[in-house]
């Protein structure tokens, strides 16, 4: 957990490194200045549509393919009307970003981290409410996890980014006496395009962000169900003095937009955050048309995750309850870094079933800008509830699964799903294997004397290794789960839940098909969009061509 302080500090300490910490998260008690204000934006969003164009080129451009983004708890209520922008509009981005590509990548780093630093203590103060509430409304966060990912999560990207930035720039060989050297950190040579998801306001921000940072120009496109949050994110860089042509916030048709950047001669990089099949297809276009491009292309996904919580017999039982509850049900389930499979043994399952579906009882799943005691709200769209209501009816069907709890799906007023608790008897069976997305857990009891074989089984169940826990007490224990739970997670957690990575603290990531694990949040994570140039300047002339040893 972060702390919970007064004030983030910042404080310079020569002309190229700065000192940040987490920004604290508020907690929106009954009375508190935060709630109020909260409140206030949320009745303000009521029954609002908002007009989002395509920004190209610093314009606003409207085409005729309007779209509307609904609010997932109360799908009647059109949050946004937007626009895709077509090849044309595209190739036009594109175009608009290249021309302002090397007066930005020029500029020093000190004025870029700036930009980023001033557009964090906005997100932080006057404009916090805004971006919750956009988060919350058209999203379906509640008032915690808009809380964590909007404000949080998203300040804390821009001030650590910016601060990693610095520090890189002060990263510089050494020298000798007759010569000096040094290392410029410059923008790729060409354009980024950023794809964001709908989960995270904050992976929005960052994804067209740290390139922007590092002297790149950016085609963002952000999620058609994430537009009212990423608009405001957008509009707060360019407030507080991004350039307008250094991003271009282009949302588009996904195939649309892959088949048009990747056909440039200038993509010079992709930031992805999306699902497996759509950054492999990415992938493959890219490698298509590698003879055309000027430079290899940087290719960095993060792809979601089938994750795991491993519990030993030695294990707390409450922490195991709670934290599986959070992991697998907080935001509907709909993290990369979600729980959704649960290795429990035989000795302790009685009581951490019994635990388990006491506390499943009393949560509640509503809406979450009346109601902040909801526990989690709808999932995102249509097409994601129709998804998971097919596997809780694959539940239902096999002779090898049980529903303990919940499963209920409702979507006349917003698209509901309760929190569903599944039993398995076979270890392989898809449920266990595939990522839902969704407010599913599958539990597999095992024997307890087959502990060992377990840790292979979660090890080789999934194509995945992004995050994963273990519960237990004895150290003998968790060291082996470490070493034999090696490559099945990017984010390993030892007695706590597989969610809620904090930047700087948790740089986040996996690899498998969980992607290629570059850990934003992370000091090294800013390396992926800078090509460093070394220079040799030499102080004493070469007075002869011959070595020493030729005389």
């Amino acid at each position: 957990q972060r702390p919970f302080c007064s004030s983030p500090r910042r404080r310079w300490q020569h002309h190229s490194s700065i000192e940040v910490t987490n920004e604290p998260i508020l907690e929106f008690k009954p009375g508190s200045p935060e709630r109020a204000a909260l409140q206030k934006a949320l009745a303000d969003l009521k029954g609002k549509t908002e007009a989002i164009p395509c920004v190209i080129g610093g314009e606003e451009v409207w085409t005729p393919t309007v779209r509307y983004q609904l609010s997932p708890f109360n799908h009647a209520h059109k949050v946004a009307k937007y626009c895709y922008a077509d090849k044309e509009l595209i190739n036009k981005a594109i175009n608009a970003a290249l021309a302002a590509r090397k007066e930005w990548d020029l500029k020093p780093v000190q004025d870029r981290a700036q930009i980023f630093l001033k557009a964090a203590d906005m997100l932080s103060g006057p404009r916090r409410a805004e971006v919750l509430a956009k988060t919350m409304i058209g999203q379906g966060k509640t008032v915690i996890q808009a809380e964590i990912d909007a404000a949080a999560e998203l300040i804390d990207f821009f001030r650590f980014n910016a601060k990693y930035a610095l520090e890189l720039e002060n990263s510089q060989p050494i020298s000798v006496d007759v010569s000096t050297n040094s290392m410029v950190y410059r923008g790729l040579e060409g354009f980024v395009a950023a794809v964001s998801p709908f989960n995270f306001t904050a992976i929005g921000g960052n994804l067209a962000g740290a390139p922007a940072l590092m002297g790149n120009v950016v085609l963002w496109k952000p999620s058609d169900t994430a537009l009212l949050s990423s608009y405001a994110v957008y509009k707060i860089l360019l407030e507080a003095g991004l350039p307008p042509n250094v991003v271009q916030f282009v949302p588009a048709d996904g195939p649309v937009f892959g088949d048009t950047v990747t056909s440039s001669e200038h993509f010079c990089g992709l930031n992805f955050t999306g699902s497996v099949p759509t950054f492999k297809r990415l992938w493959k276009q890219v490698s298509e048309n590698l003879d055309r491009y000027r430079n290899f292309p940087r290719l960095a996904g993060e792809c979601g995750g089938k994750n795991f919580h491993l519990v030993h017999s030695s294990a707390d039982v409450a922490s195991v309850v709670n934290g599986t509850l959070r992991s697998a049900f907080e935001y509907g389930g709909q993290k990369c870094s979600a729980c959704s499979r649960l290795y429990a043994p035989d000795s302790l399952w009685p009581q951490i079933k019994e635990k388990l579906l006491e506390e499943h009882g009393k949560i509640k799943v509503g809406d979450p800008a009346q109601d902040f005691g909801t526990f989690f709200s709808a999932v995102i769209d249509d097409k994601s509830f129709a998804r998971i209501k097919k596997w809780i009816e694959h539940a239902k069907k096999s002779s090898n699964l049980t529903i303990l709890a919940g499963g209920g799906c409702d979507d006349s007023v917003g698209y509901f799903i309760e929190p569903c608790i599944v039993e398995s008897k076979d270890p392989q069976d898809p449920i266990m294997k595939e990522e839902i997305f969704g407010p599913v857990l599958t539990v597999y009891v095992y024997p307890e004397k087959r502990y060992k074989e377990v840790l292979e089984l979660i090890d080789t169940t999934t194509p995945y290794g992004l995050t994963g826990a273990v519960f237990a007490q004895e150290k003998r224990i968790i060291d082996e789960a470490r070493n034999l739970l090696r490559n099945a997670a990017g984010n390993f957690y030892i007695n706590d839940k597989s969610t809620g990575a904090v930047v700087a603290q948790q740089p986040f990531g996996g690899s498998r098909i969980s992607g290629t694990n570059d850990k934003p949040g992370g000091p090294h994570y800013i390396l992926r969009w800078t090509s460093p140039q070394a220079i040799k300047e030499t102080h004493v002339p070469l007075t002869d061509w011959r070595y020493a040893y030729m005389q």
